[in-house]
């Protein structure tokens, strides 16, 4: 039987790491990840060769972001996701909070800005449409916690405990979009807090943490959930391949675990890069008043001490 379009994955051999990461390409998601490759490489190359500097932590950010999808779409990793719950959560937790954490280090929006061509007076180019995008209506909405927060908890609770995932999972576009909707969810989720590249909703480094926070507790829920099932809960995983030879229960006890290890690692690294954005950007305030004060001799200063000297004379 083909499971699910992607290969003969009734007859797979149990899983090992190994097996896992044979190649097994999805063409769709091969050439999605190779399209994204070279438009970022073309936008690195466009800069430089104007005598531009782009940082080189971020290419490699970007290139481990899109690489980790291939890992998870373009190996055997994809065969054994169809049949066995705790791979396909290694899929979904990677694709969801991995890579596009990744992905947003690398601020690719960032460098489309800078890398493409403005349009001619009166004219729209790829540039301004990017642009147009960024400030619209549609932009502020899906990127406000109000909507980011719900959607990430709901692509948890919503599609696992219903009959949404047995319905995408018998299908391979089912299956694809799937997966795309994981990365869109992650992106729209990390996109505001991480704060590298432009975007409509731009809170302080204390709010982000809190939006950070305020998703994380249900992803470790459903984890537990998982783990603590005591029958199979996803009918696609409820009776995996004999050629496997593992126990459903036990591998979606591991799905479990996979998922609650996940709410806390990728929050632990997002932490660590706000911080950091937080130590840069008052670092770069402190530079400006110090710059500010050598122009206009420190006039605030100034200012205050006459204030204090004034109230001192007051008070004699």
């Amino acid at each position: 039987m083909d499971h699910s379009g992607h290969g003969m994955t009734m007859d797979l051999p149990p899983f090992t790491l190994g097996r896992g990461l044979e190649w097994s390409t999805d063409p769709f998601f091969l050439v999605a990840c190779l399209l994204g490759l070279a438009l970022y490489g073309w936008g690195v190359a466009r800069l430089v060769r104007r005598g531009d500097r782009w940082p080189v932590g971020r290419t490699v950010a970007y290139t481990a972001g899109v690489l980790s999808i291939a890992l998870m779409m373009c190996t055997k990793l994809n065969d054994y996701g169809m049949v066995m719950f705790s791979v396909h959560m290694v899929q979904h937790m990677v694709i969801s909070m991995v890579s596009p954490i990744l992905i947003l280090l690398g601020a690719p929006i960032t460098l489309a800005l800078r890398a493409l061509p403005t349009a001619g007076r009166g004219r729209k180019g790829p540039r301004e449409l990017l642009l147009m995008l960024l400030h619209s209506r549609y932009m502020r909405i899906i990127t406000h916690p109000a909507f980011t927060i719900p959607l990430f908890i709901a692509s948890l609770y919503g599609l696992y405990f219903t009959p949404l995932f047995d319905f995408l999972m018998e299908s391979r576009p089912g299956h694809i979009a799937m997966m795309v909707h994981f990365l869109a969810v992650g992106v729209v989720f990390f996109w505001p807090i991480m704060g590298v590249d432009p975007g409509p909703h731009r809170p302080g480094y204390l709010m982000r943490m809190l939006e950070l926070f305020a998703g994380m507790p249900f992803h470790a829920f459903f984890g537990i959930a998982l783990m603590m099932g005591s029958t199979a809960m996803v009918d696609t995983f409820r009776n995996p391949p004999a050629s496997l030879g593992i126990d459903a229960l036990s591998d979606q006890n591991a799905a479990g675990g996979i998922a609650w290890a996940f709410s806390e690692v990728p929050s632990v690294l997002v932490l660590i890069a706000l911080l950091f954005q937080w130590y840069a950007s008052e670092k770069r305030q402190a530079r400006r008043k110090d710059r500010a004060a050598d122009r206009d001799g420190d006039k605030e200063l100034e200012a205050y001490n006459a204030y204090l000297a004034s109230l001192n004379a007051r008070g004699n």
